[in-house]
């Protein structure tokens, strides 16, 4: 079975195993890279339709594309459609995947604020939450809806909608709000700035959806309106009902949560009483592969010094000793590569080295080691799936708890290394992708190349160019003209 298919099935199983629940799905290309972001009512019968092949043929080019590329995906299991339409927003404004439109724009949700150390408060809608100590509401999905609670919720608490920061005489003498008794004046003290505070407070909880009674009376009045046969009212006010809930209804904040302090001093203490060193490991190495196919892997070494990256030591390989994807083999020849240079130029040794793996990626860095005698450097493996630590000492892996500052640095240095070994990968697959036969062609520059691609329009053509059409090239002599076409004569023979 090749990789392809094993890949396959292992997404297959994946989706299989997917809830019936409604939430975000995030696909992943071969290199990791998050390419799509949608939202689903039920996650298993989405995500499960993009495996479907029978479905290539009936969509559009651009979700085929989609489809063919998806090699990996994750979820987020959330409690609504609301809070995953929400979730879908923020996470393509992070990562603008290549395949997502929506929300490429950086549309924002609607937020309604208030700030209530003004003299007279208003609320307003806004789409940016400033730290300006104002009170914010939302994000809220549905415009529409909120626009119309917002405008209902003022005339029921009779707050006023007016521009001024500070409305007062002048203002009041040319609106209209307290006449149709939509606003209660509290600019000409009609009402008390306490009492007009209160009602500010009425609309706070409004929003929260904590005021009740609110709905029930809408409800009572719409019932009551069907019962008269006043159908238009009743749809009226059915409308108004639909829109408060679509407001009012609680939905889960997805903010950016900040991550706890770090503080790489203690944590490179506590790595070393949790390995049991004889010294901190201020100076730490760890190597990671990246595979896309078996003509093409590299290697990551990135170095953190005092818990920190150091990252004018970073270092990267293409690894070219090893047929196939062998892991270990690939791990062997970049500690191989890197320590043997650290030798070579008296370099400073690591207090500590780490390989992205198991046992068998940590036995090949050992058996490297030990062939140019630095066996006495320190050496853990790290293996990613339940961030197991495995020990050349020791048979069965250390396991730290998730709060451990000791396993967070090793974290951020195993997945430094993964980000800077994909990075390259990535590089490498673009200039692959690039290329073409011209490059080998000889005497070709790249402002040839240009010129030729130009003229021919494909490479395709230039091959079947006859001598006179090549020479004819604006900037292409007799001689390179000549080279061109013996180039690929000669590549047409060996076929």
């Amino acid at each position: 079975m090749n990789s392809s298919t094993e890949d396959r099935e292992r997404l297959l199983l994946k989706v299989r195993n997917l809830p019936h629940r409604p939430g975000v799905y995030i696909h992943k290309d071969l290199l990791g890279r998050i390419i799509y972001v949608g939202k689903a009512r039920d996650l298993k019968k989405r995500v499960s339709s993009y495996f479907q092949s029978s479905r290539l043929s009936q969509v559009d080019r651009k979700t085929a594309a989609l489809m063919d590329t998806i090699r990996d995906f994750d979820i987020h299991i959330v409690q609504s459609e609301a809070e995953a339409v929400l979730l879908e927003g923020k996470l393509i404004k992070e990562y603008r995947p290549r395949f997502n439109v929506s929300f490429k724009d950086d549309k924002r949700f609607l937020l309604v604020r208030v700030r209530l150390e003004d003299p007279i408060p208003k609320f307003t809608l806004t789409r940016f939450r400033k730290e300006d100590g104002a009170r914010y509401f939302g994000p809220f999905i549905h415009s529409t809806s909120v626009r119309k609670t917002l405008k209902l919720m003022n005339i029921k608490f009779q707050l006023r909608q007016c521009s001024p920061l500070s409305p007062g005489e002048k203002e009041f003498k040319h609106c209209l709000d307290h006449l149709i008794q939509n606003c209660s004046a509290p600019c000409v003290q009609k009402i008390s700035l306490g009492d007009y505070h209160s009602l500010v407070e009425e609309a706070c909880a409004f929003l929260d959806g904590k005021a009740k009674e609110s709905f029930l009376e809408l409800e009572q009045e719409m019932l009551k309106a069907a019962e008269s046969l006043e159908f238009e009212k009743a749809a009226l006010l059915r409308d108004t009902l639909d829109n408060l809930r679509k407001t009012t209804a609680p939905v889960k904040r997805f903010i950016r949560e900040f991550k706890s302090q770090i503080d790489p001093t203690q944590d490179v203490i506590d790595l070393q009483k949790a390995l049991q060193l004889p010294s901190p490991p201020q100076i730490m190495e760890c190597f990671d592969i990246s595979n896309i196919s078996d003509n093409h892997k590299v290697a990551s070494m990135v170095q953190f010094e005092n818990g920190r990256p150091s990252k004018s030591n970073y270092r990267k390989y293409r690894i070219v000793g090893v047929r196939g994807q062998d892991d270990f083999a690939s791990i062997a020849e970049a500690v191989r590569r890197r320590y043997h240079r650290v030798l070579k130029e008296s370099l400073k040794q690591p207090n500590l080295i780490i390989v992205d793996g198991g046992k068998g990626q940590l036995s090949a860095a050992i058996e490297e080691l030990r062939k140019l005698e630095l066996p006495q450097i320190p050496i853990i493996g790290l293996a990613k799936e339940n961030e197991e630590i495995y020990l050349p000492s020791r048979s069965f892996p250390i396991l730290l708890p998730n709060s451990s500052g000791a396993l967070k640095l090793l974290q951020r240095i195993r997945d430094e290394a993964h980000r800077f070994a994909n990075k390259y990968n990535e590089l490498l697959y673009r200039q692959k992708m690039t290329e073409s036969l011209l490059d080998d062609c000889p005497g070709i520059s790249a402002h040839r190349k240009k010129l030729l691609l130009t003229h021919f329009g494909s490479v395709e053509r230039i091959k079947k160019a006859t001598l006179l059409e090549l020479s004819q090239v604006e900037g292409i002599g007799a001689k390179t003209a000549d080279s061109i076409f013996q180039f690929f004569s000669d590549d047409k023979d060996t076929k």
